[in-house]
């Protein structure tokens, strides 16, 4: 769910091979078995995959199997009836949930904001459009701050995220730019609950859910459901962590618990079906009329979703009518770098190698080699990063690490050559700013919190420490 989860209007291109080649031979059982065994079992050796992979030709399973534990401190097996996180796969049913609506007369995608929702500035209220929530074009901010995830419960519902949202200032005028934004997903929660005065769950639940009979996706209370799969990530160091600590509210935005086989239900009726949306209603929406070429390309729709500890991936061969599906309960880009094998696979083409996480590859270069090393082959290192994702994460994270190990020489070096890579991301100045005010270099500490606030004039914690190193 959080930023690092995959756009689907953005990797669509990416996905893309206009001379893919349905392969009859490939798709025979038993062959794609072999292949797709040998693949998962590499990415199970080096320990950063643990699922489901779920493989289907017009909604009949080829290949459908568990890998490792969803539970390691039970030892109890991840099986095909495991529900896992599916992150920003929610934000399809979001989707369905507005179009309906639209179907229905209830509102268009042209209306603005403030139509629904009060308490925005006049500039959010009257520029920005129920399209450009759904397409990242709003410039909304990222509602995830430093503070996140000390927060109650209680105060990560979709109603008290509207409020914390209505704070944050926009990144750029309404529809001029991009930027994934689970912000405007969780304003797109509160409009469907405002238009039709029934939670957004109970939405989900009475439009998608039960005309689906999705029996094994569960929408509200993630520590409620039954047989679901603990999700597990790796420090820079290699140390095994749980997400116990990153809980997360289920929302418009990112949060349901399912099993693959659910999605594949899901996702066929997104694509192909008309039960619960009129054709006529997809042709008229921007997703739907983009991928249509696609019907003939042999090129993969991708639909993904990511957490701390969780990663799932859909790739839909809409010419084939191929289903790929990868649910992870490890930390992303797994399942997408799994499941691109497996289209590889099912291309007849032969599989990318996996690797270990972009971090931990970075660290370990840095351990052994130093970091002019690491500057001189950062992009070499960081192959397998998602590619979604500010590539400034990678070395704050090792940063920050040192930081709290308080080896202070260490993290100011690696913020430094993150500030030298990525010159123009405000947040990695104003790490470096910490660094040195943590060191006790307050006149160095001011000059990067500066930097950082020359680049983004809003940026809350470098404007409180300039006020803080001026007085």
């Amino acid at each position: 769910m959080k930023r690092i989860a995959i756009a689907i209007l953005l990797l669509v291109g990416s996905m893309t091979n206009a001379t893919a080649q349905k392969d009859e031979t490939l798709l025979k059982k038993g062959e794609l078995t072999t292949k797709i065994d040998k693949l998962t079992k590499q990415y199970s050796k080096l320990d950063i995959f643990s699922g489901v992979v779920l493989v289907a030709e017009n909604g009949n399973p080829l290949y459908h199997k568990a890998f490792g534990l969803a539970n390691r401190s039970t030892k109890e097996t991840n099986t095909i009836k495991t529900k896992f996180d599916i992150g920003s796969m929610n934000k399809t049913f979001t989707h369905m949930v507005l179009l309906q609506l639209w179907e229905q007369g209830l509102l268009k995608f042209e209306d603005k904001l403030g139509m629904y929702l009060e308490g925005f500035s006049k500039e959010a209220a009257e520029k920005i459009t129920i399209n450009q929530l759904v397409n990242h074009t709003s410039g909304i901010g990222d509602y995830v701050g430093a503070d996140y995830f000390d927060l109650k419960y209680e105060d990560k519902t979709i109603e008290a995220l509207v409020e914390r949202i209505k704070k944050l200032p926009l990144l750029f005028e309404p529809g001029t730019e991009d930027d994934y934004s689970n912000s405007g997903f969780i304003l797109l929660g509160a409009i469907i609950e405002k238009v039709t005065g029934k939670s957004y769950h109970q939405n989900v639940i009475e439009r998608i859910i039960e005309p689906l009979k999705l029996k094994e996706t569960y929408v509200i209370n993630g520590n409620e459901v039954p047989n679901y799969a603990i999700g597990y990530y790796k420090d820079m160091k290699g140390k095994l962590l749980d997400n116990g600590n990153f809980e997360e509210v289920p929302s418009s935005a990112g949060g349901f618990y399912a099993t693959a086989s659910d999605m594949l239900t899901f996702y066929r009726e997104f694509h192909y079906g008309t039960k619960i949306l009129k054709h006529e209603t997809k042709m008229q929406d921007e997703f739907f009329s983009m991928i249509q070429e696609h019907n003939q390309t042999g090129g993969a729709i991708p639909h993904a979703g990511g957490w701390n500890g969780a990663n799932t991936v859909h790739y839909e061969i809409l010419r084939d009518k191929i289903s790929i599906l990868v649910f992870a309960n490890m930390d992303e880009p797994v399942a997408e770098q799994l499941g691109a094998g497996i289209l590889a696979i099912v291309r007849g083409k032969d599989p990318k190698s996996p690797s270990l996480p972009a971090v931990q590859n970075v660290y370990q270069a840095y351990t052994k080699h130093g970091i002019a090393y690491v500057k001189d082959h950062f992009y070499e290192l960081i192959s397998n990063f998602h590619p979604t994702d500010p590539k400034g994460l990678i070395l704050n994270q090792i940063g920050y690490s040192h930081l709290r190990e308080k080896q202070m020489e260490k993290a100011i070096a690696i913020f430094q050559l993150n500030t030298a890579l990525f010159p123009e991301d405000a947040n990695l100045w104003d790490s470096l700013g910490e660094a040195y005010f943590k060191k006790g270099n307050r006149e160095k500490a001011l000059e990067y919190y500066s930097k950082a606030l020359k680049l983004d004039p809003e940026m809350p914690s470098a404007k409180e420490m300039v006020r803080k190193l001026k007085n």
